[in-house]
């Protein structure tokens, strides 16, 4: 069996999961970094890790709203180096759906990535995990302070904070659950913001900044460590003091 610890981190291609990938993979874990569409970013996230280690990233591709498809993930994880020690349910899809015009298919769109996926592909990773091993999802911190526009998508997002907390007691005491909830850590893909819109954004941020998708990995980092061995069922905002407005 491999040595290294191994970690599965969903939406690893780009942003805040690539930084989760390069930050465990630093400490020595091997990263299995899965995408949907990115496979370019995602080849190329690996060769850079494989250039520093060889046989210790490996990436897969699968569409996390394809039910079927999380079960062969696990699977497929699991058998790349015969372990799994962390399973970081990263990938999330976000865009705006303002009341009225919310459709049933944006509506599951941002349910499958945000909430499903999490649940289906955690309870097809746990049997697999060796014992101590950890998962950690990507949350929100303002998932419980929802901002207009944005009802669905926060929605998804509270209800995969409840389920942290209900996994990490379905899944005690062999394995741990916890989250991480960013506020404003890079700018969002789906729209380009004006310099007063940005400046709007960062007056409600005690911290005064961007978090940047770092911050995030290191903590992360931390929640896999075995400095975290007694935290179970936490979610630690990572947000420069957002949720506080």
């Amino acid at each position: 069996m491999n040595s290294s610890k191994v970690a599965l981190i969903t939406g690893a291609a780009r942003r805040i999961g690539a930084a989760i990938a390069r930050e465990l993979h630093g400490q020595g874990w091997n990263v299995l970094i899965h995408y949907r569409d990115s496979a370019g970013d995602a080849q190329v996230l690996a060769a850079e890790l494989e250039k520093v280690r060889s046989q210790s990233a490996c990436t897969f591709q699968a569409d996390l709203a394809d039910g079927n498809a999380l079960s062969t993930l696990a699977q497929q994880a699991h058998a790349q180096w015969g372990r799994l020690d962390a399973l970081i349910n990263n990938a999330s899809v976000y865009y705006p759906t303002p009341f009225g015009g919310i459709s049933a298919a944006q509506f599951d769109d941002l349910a499958a990535s945000n909430l499903r996926a999490p649940l289906l592909l955690t309870q097809a990773c746990a049997p697999l995990m060796t014992d101590r091993a950890s998962v950690v999802n990507i949350v929100d911190a303002l998932a419980r302070q929802p901002a207009r526009g944005f009802s669905a998508y926060h929605a998804a997002k509270s209800g995969l904070w409840t389920l942290t907390e209900a996994l990490a007691l379905e899944l005690a005491p062999r394995l741990r659950v916890n989250g991480v909830a960013p506020g404003h850590m890079l700018w969002p893909e789906y729209t380009d913001l004006s310099q007063s819109e940005q400046q709007r954004e960062l007056s409600r941020v005690p911290l005064g900044r961007l978090g940047g998708a770092q911050e995030i990995a290191r903590c992360v980092r931390f929640l896999v460590s075995d400095d975290a061995a007694y935290i179970t069922g936490a979610i630690l905002p990572v947000d420069g003091g957002l949720h506080l407005h």
